[in-house]
């Protein structure tokens, strides 16, 4: 099949690039595109109580102000305000108002507002929309911003705005243009790696402009199918998009590249070697593929919206990469032929490369220590993800020097920190009639616990059947001390003092982020599981074996492990840090379990290419190892490189990503797809392949190299299809 793709590819390279051009065009102009959303029920499902509290909420009180932002002020000298002080508080926070902002519903101060020492004083900045990442409250919250400043002038007051909009702007503030930044640098890797491997401009810019094309063809897909489809899909996806079409797809360009110039060096026509390439490698580059599809739809059985809606958008960009690296870019290096070389000669001799040969010998000569001492270095680096501590408090990653950070500090000078985010508790009369005064006045007071530092008085809806008492924490909201308050004794309290025929429902945003972690944990015992179960389908039919996909599988846990072990110790215990992003492990997961996955598979396929050509398994290791090298070098590289751009952001919970998902990257292709799994496989010679026994069936005649139309894939090792008798080198 592989070989008739490639020979149409290949003999009718126009069809095919008009083909995508036309694609590509038709989906840019009529697809429609992607909205954000930031609905709490697209994140959670709607059993958990904070999406059953926001609604009672959406019921009772449609027109509510949400809370968007506290404006902090305190004199410069940091010592009590005067009248005289506070009167002009007063007159900013009237002037804010009277600004009329787009957004901003209203300014209020009150002399309640004034800290109980004196030294600071608050403004509530209310909005008419939820969703503190809603742009124009931003722009809003910024010009608020410089008219408080403005405002202030001639005064001895200072003024800082923080909660969660000024949160949200200054993270997008620190954050900068980090899409910007991870294109460029990716852009920069993928061209200058490719121009150190082949030394041809050509083959360094073609594959950018190949994965740009599919790029432009996966997002119109992408937000085609939410439209049409019901997909779950939105315009955040773009920016883990760029990593996943440029990594996988240059990963899968690389993997044909390698394996095409190998055939040129074997002596056969340009046209003739691109045919047998895909012909050799398509089935792996499938196989690879499918592996990482199945794992992005693993995330359609997550309880979280946000992660079902990423996993079939991931899965649609993959199939593209897929498709492009079977079809279009043979059909683009078939018009070039040799010329794509140019102007560079090394593509018809073989260089020598002692690091690839050497590593491949002692792979092949001693197994079972090379075996013994990989899986020792991945198990220690394991032992660290029993620390693993997840983290919610996303405020904490900013940098400190932050308006809404330093804002924050200085309103703790004064005021509980949950000020800015207070918590909502709601009491709902089931059969709709009004909620008895006394009960009410007795609910509130059964929520000032222990963490609580206050408690409003209730506020009825319209009909009086719902109550809302607005719940400020000693802790900022977002802090594990305010997500354990108010996953357990809030919620126990505020239940227990339900009267009979209520119902108590706490909600808002540290109600949120603890119902997520309790999805988090869900999930991890779902979703992995059932990701796992369905790669090692794909590779039990891929190698025609179910010993091999036992201990391939086995090896993955292992290095996703040792992956979040080696960034527990180097941020927990190196840094101080006091927790690690939540999504880590399933950003792991996407990335280095999924994607690493495809070095395993080009690796096992080689090897499997090599004892199917009737050499001993140690031989073949050598052999197989020698021959990957190179390639699984250079787009674990590239791929790791992508990542790792990210640690040069501000935000620590960015860097954590970048560095734990550039070191998995590295550790998946160095140590498991070119060491461990290798010496297993030697180790274990012809158990590996039950129970077909591929292994123990002799070349075909002539090989795939000789036949490269026949699409098997699985020849011998004829001319051009794998290392001469001398194999100093691939490379």
């Amino acid at each position: 099949m592989f070989g008739r793709i490639g020979r149409f590819a290949v003999l009718r390279p126009w069809v095919t690039i008009s083909a995508w051009l036309v694609a590509a065009v038709a989906l840019a102009a009529l697809a429609p595109q992607l909205k954000s959303t930031s609905d709490q029920a697209e994140f959670l499902p709607s059993h958990y109580e904070s999406v059953q509290a926001a609604r009672a909420q959406e019921r009772a009180f449609p027109q509510n102000e949400q809370p968007a932002a506290v404006a902090v002020f305190q004199r410069t000298d940091r010592k009590a305000l005067t009248e005289a002080d506070k009167a002009a508080v007063a007159k900013a926070a009237a002037g804010l108002q009277d600004k009329g902002l787009p957004k901003i519903k209203a300014v209020t101060s009150s002399p309640e507002a004034v800290s109980a020492n004196g030294e600071i004083a608050l403004a509530q900045v209310l909005a008419s929309v939820k969703d503190p990442y809603d742009p124009e409250l931003g722009e809003s919250v910024e010009k608020l911003r410089e008219e408080a400043r403005s405002l202030l002038a001639g005064t001895d007051l200072t003024v800082g705005l923080t909660g969660a909009a000024a949160s949200a702007v200054d993270a997008k503030e620190a954050s900068g243009d980090t899409d910007a930044m991870i294109m460029s640098a990716t852009l920069v890797l993928i061209v200058v790696l490719l121009l150190v491997i082949f030394r041809s401009p050509l083959i360094a810019i073609l594959p950018v402009v190949v994965i740009s094309l599919a790029f432009m063809v996966a997002t119109g897909l992408i937000s085609t199918a939410a439209e049409l489809g019901g997909l779950k899909a939105d315009a955040s996806i773009s920016a883990i998009l760029i990593v996943v079409l440029f990594g996988v797809g240059t990963d899968y360009i690389l993997f044909l590249l390698f394996r095409y110039r190998e055939q040129l060096r074997g002596g056969q026509d340009p046209k003739q070697a691109m045919i047998s390439a895909v012909a050799l490698v398509g089935e792996t580059i499938t196989s690879a593929a499918a592996a990482v599809v199945v794992a992005f739809l693993a995330l359609l059985l997550s309880t979280m919206g946000m992660l079902r809606a990423m996993g079939p958008s991931l899965a649609i960009s993959v199939a593209v990469a897929l498709v492009a690296g079977l079809t279009l870019v043979p059909a683009v290096f078939s018009l070039l032929g040799t010329k794509a070389f140019w102007p560079s000669k090394a593509w018809r001799k073989e260089p020598r490369n002692a690091l690839a040969g050497s590593i491949g010998s002692v792979a092949a000569k001693r197994p079972g220590i090379v075996a013994g001492v990989t899986a020792a270095v991945l198990a220690v680096l394991a032992v660290g993800a029993l620390g693993f501590q997840p983290k919610f408090d996303t405020d904490s990653s900013l940098p400190q020097d932050l308006e809404s950070v330093t804002a924050m500090k200085d309103l703790q000078r004064g005021f509980a920190a949950g000020q800015t985010d207070p918590t909502a508790v709601f009491l709902e009369k089931r059969d709709g009639t009004a909620l008895d005064p006394a009960q009410l006045e007795a609910f509130g007071a059964a929520l000032k616990i222990e963490g609580v530092g206050q408690v409003s008085p209730a506020r009825t809806g319209a009909n009086g059947a719902v109550a809302q008492y607005s719940v400020v924490l000693e802790y900022r909201p977002t802090e594990d001390k305010a997500l354990d308050l108010v996953a357990g004794p809030l919620r126990d309290a505020a239940h227990r003092a339900a009267p009979e025929g209520t119902r108590a429902l706490v909600g808002g945003t540290s109600a949120v982020l603890g119902d997520i972690s309790t999805a988090v944990s869900r999930d991890y015992t779902v979703v992995f599981p059932a990701a796992g179960l369905a790669i090692m389908l794909i590779l039990g039919l891929l190698l025609r074996s179910v010993v091999a996909p036992l201990y391939l599988m086995a090896s993955v846990a292992l290095g996703f492990a040792a992956t979040l072990g080696a960034t527990v110790w180097v941020f927990q215990e190196g840094a101080g840090e006091q927790g690690l992003l939540f999504t880590l492990p399933v950003i792991v997961y996407l990335f280095v379990v999924a994607i690493g996955t495809d070095y395993n598979i080009l690796m096992v396929s080689r090897l499997r290419e090599e004892i199917g050509a009737g050499r001993a398994p140690r031989e073949a290791v050598r052999r197989a190892v020698t021959a990957s090298a190179p390639t699984i070098t250079a787009a674990a590289i590239i791929l790791a490189g992508t990542f790792g751009v990210l640690m040069l952001a501000k935000n620590s919970m960015l860097q954590q990503m970048g560095f734990a998902v550039a070191f998995g990257i590295l550790l998946t292709a160095f140590i498991m797809a070119l060491l461990l799994v290798p010496t297993l496989t030697s180790l274990l010679g012809h158990r590996a392949w039950w129970p077909g026994h591929r292994d123990t069936l002799p070349a075909a005649p002539g090989g795939a190299g000789a036949a490269p139309g026949t699409g098997t894939g699985t020849g011998g090792s004829a001319a051009g299809d794998g290392p001469r008798a001398d194999d100093r080198s691939l490379v």
